[in-house]
């Protein structure tokens, strides 16, 4: 894992909110394609929502009409908002960014990016 790019996380009960941020400041490409997995134990990482430099948003079946990824181009930092907690969103977050544009569900494959941060805990108690 890399640098700590995110910020956020916490612990809150079922149907609560979280706000992550990822700080992609500290990379050279100009433009960077960021998106957020998240792992939970004893399952496989998966994509949850992905955001590219032009505001386009993609999202995983999961986080549709609950999450939204958001970008400030000002502060190099990348959002992600989660409404309607529920215990199963119990896992490890992690941001990552990488500078090629990724196309289709290609947003959902966690081998495509090159960058990563350490990830945050979300616990969800119902």
């Amino acid at each position: 894992q890399g640098r700590g790019m995110e910020a956020g996380g916490g612990s809150v009960q079922s149907g609560g909110s979280l706000i992550h941020s990822c700080d992609v400041a500290g990379h050279t490409y100009s433009h960077l394609f960021v998106g957020w997995f998240r792992e939970a134990p004893g399952k496989e990482r998966e994509g949850v929502a992905a955001i590219d430099d032009h505001g386009s948003t993609n999202y995983a079946d999961s986080a549709k009409g609950r999450f939204t990824i958001s970008q400030d181009n000002a502060k190099n930092t990348v959002y992600l908002r989660m409404n309607s907690l529920q215990p199963e969103d119990t896992a490890m977050y992690y941001c990552a960014a990488d500078p090629a544009h990724f196309l289709g569900d290609q947003f959902l494959d966690d081998t495509l990016y090159g960058f990563w941060g350490q990830g945050t805990q979300v616990t969800v108690s119902s």
